[in-house]
């Protein structure tokens, strides 16, 4: 059972005059630990607030996440995008034995079937091109996209998606030569850190990933995901949407394909609902990587 009395506290320390009427665990969170917040102001008007608690990866890999997390949704907030709004920040740990932010509730809903796939491709594409239109240099406080991921390999390999083959090819050409602007990238833009209400695209959400770097380098992931979600033709439009809202060289495209082929490294049975869902993203997942080898550069 959650216990209130931090949450208590820690809407005192916001606003002494407010008062906690509940608080609630969120499902879904996977390196965070979120809970949901309802309070009282004084002019007796309710309002709902998330509170996030980075995990200890996201923490060992940048230990400033929340104050991070906390300064890009600002920027962000400020620059017209869909995302929640950042309330609080502490780094006190007073309350809690690490930092945390406390934003907005966001009023939607992840949609994994939606009633009009064109338009929510649509919407999908437009707000990842409007992402990467704002540059790395508004964004120094974030941690940059690294250059030595491909510098030592595992020690086991997943033969089942062909890692083995897919990092003989990365390894051969890393780090590749950046054909584009560095920008904000997202990190982890799939259909479930979008929110949706009444068909639109109301909130981005989970941001503890964002880089600055290539924006192919999220496309990539984007269109896998979007490739077990919807199929190849949702991942084709979806590709020729964002092609046409930006002005980039694709012709690394294919590499970053193939990084985004190794995220699910040892963890498609464990993301798969099922057997038959894992059966279909494995499918789904080889036909990824074939035609991302069938489109790679010509190399001298």
């Amino acid at each position: 059972m959650l216990t209130t009395e931090p949450f208590e506290c820690l809407i005192q320390k916001m606003d002494s005059h407010s008062r906690l009427v509940r608080a609630w665990p969120l499902t879904g969170g996977v390196s965070a630990q979120i809970t949901a917040l309802e309070i009282v102001r004084p002019d007796g008007q309710t309002q709902k607030m998330i509170v996030r608690l980075h995990g200890e990866v996201d923490r060992q890999q940048n230990p400033q996440v929340a104050a991070d997390e906390f300064k890009l949704l600002q920027h962000l907030k400020s620059a017209g995008l869909a995302v929640p709004a950042p309330y609080f920040l502490d780094t006190s740990c007073e309350i809690f034995p690490i930092p945390y932010l406390v934003i907005e509730f966001a009023e939607g809903t992840t949609d994994f079937v939606p009633e009009n796939l064109p338009d929510y491709l649509r919407q999908y594409a437009t707000h990842l091109a409007q992402i990467h239109r704002l540059p790395a240099a508004d964004f120094d406080f974030l941690p940059r996209q690294a250059d030595n991921k491909f510098k030592q390999r595992p020690a086991k390999v997943d033969d089942s998606i062909g890692e083995g083959q897919i990092r003989d090819i990365l390894e051969s050409v890393w780090p590749l030569t950046q054909h584009n602007p560095s920008v904000l990238l997202h990190g982890d833009f799939w259909p479930g850190n979008l929110l949706w209400r009444g068909g639109q695209l109301v909130a981005i959400i989970d941001w503890e990933d964002a880089r600055t770097g290539d924006p192919l380098a999220d496309l990539a992931n984007s269109r896998l995901e979007i490739l077990w979600a919807f199929g190849m033709e949702a991942m084709q439009a979806f590709t020729n949407i964002y092609q046409s809202q930006t002005s980039l060289d694709y012709t690394n495209l294919p590499y970053w394909d193939l990084c985004a082929a190794l995220r699910p490294a040892f963890k498609i049975s464990e993301w798969a609902a099922d057997a038959i869902a894992e059966k279909r993203m494995r499918e789904r997942h080889g036909w990824f990587v074939t035609q991302a080898f069938g489109k790679l550069p010509a190399r001298g």
